[in-house]
């Protein structure tokens, strides 16, 4: 039975993939390389999704049942490489593209289908409500396109670290574990500001004083060259000689973790854990109110936009 079902499961995404690329230059995503257009000098960077909705009390559209049931499908089902590596299932970004497309719908839903056929529309994508490749390129490109550190990366430039004589240093009852935690002031004073209010507004993360606390900050490209030289994995998904944590802008937040693993292990098990947690669906619902902006692939990386990085 399993067979059968992972067998039609690829077979249905095929069909669905064809349809969606219909006339247009096929596209692959299999590169972990940002995706996003740079903004042209001057111009502002991408704005924040709108607030999420409900088109209707349950969360219902008439006319979209066949794309519902297709995106069901494939959210369990669909062998893919959103970022460079295979995954199976598109869970684990359901919260982030909700919040992209502005509906507070469950990602099987009808109504999740309508609402994002509207955001297929206004992006000049076919507007079927599905989960394609071509959808996918333009939801992560948006999304990288906030961040402006990937933004200086996609005009083949590395940004230049932080000064480590202006950084300041976190209380300890804002970091988690007794690793010194660094950060430019502005970060530091808007990532204060997010986790009160994160605080006053969801007494789950009240509740658990090591939620949205800090395990990584600023790390010099000297310490994260040596890392990688260590680790023997550099300029991937996980490790990279040129991190956005040089600029003392990016920020490690604790989201928990699932058991066996670590607060950053990139297992699929451990992200999935992560953003089904109150802590990100907060973060992805509220963090946009205060600068900051999520790497999709890591659900516990984020970073201050706003200090632009410079270039060296």
């Amino acid at each position: 039975m399993d067979r059968r079902f992972s067998y039609l499961s690829r077979l249905l995404w095929g069909l669905v993939v064809a349809a969606s690329l219909l006339g247009l230059v096929a596209l692959r995503v299999t590169s972990c390389a940002p995706t996003p257009r740079p903004a042209a000098p001057g111009q502002p960077q991408a704005a924040a999704p709108p607030p999420p909705r409900h088109l209707s009390r349950d969360c219902t559209a008439k006319g979209w049942e066949h794309a519902a049931r297709i995106n069901a499908s494939s959210l369990r089902g669909l062998p893919w490489s959103p970022f460079g590596r295979e995954e199976v299932g598109w869970r684990i970004y359901a919260p982030l593209i909700a919040r992209e497309i502005g509906v507070d719908c469950p990602p099987q839903s009808t109504g999740f289908a309508r609402a994002l056929a509207g955001w297929q529309s206004r992006q000049g994508v076919q507007p079927d409500g599905l989960i394609s490749q071509l959808t996918w390129l333009r939801l992560k490109g948006t999304v990288q396109g906030r961040r402006p550190f990937v933004l200086l990366a996609t005009q083949g430039v590395c940004a230049a670290p932080a000064d480590e004589a202006r950084l300041v240093a976190g209380r300890p009852d804002e970091i988690l574990g007794d690793k010194p935690i660094f950060l430019r002031p502005g970060a530091f004073a808007a990532y204060r500001r997010m986790v009160a209010a994160a605080h006053a507004e969801e007494p789950e993360l009240a509740a658990d004083p090591d939620l949205l606390k800090i395990f990584s900050g600023y790390r010099s490209p000297a310490y994260d060259a040596e890392r990688c030289a260590t680790q023997n994995n550099c300029n991937g998904r996980e490790r990279a000689t040129c991190s956005p944590h040089r600029t003392g802008l990016a920020m490690d937040l604790y989201l928990g973790h699932a058991a066996g693993f670590s607060a950053d292990s990139s297992a699929d098990e451990n992200r999935l854990l992560m953003v089904q947690s109150p802590a990100y669906r907060w973060l992805v619902a509220n963090a946009d109110r205060f600068g900051f902006v999520n790497y999709p692939f890591e659900p516990w990386h984020w970073e201050w936009t706003g200090e632009p990085p410079k270039a060296p």
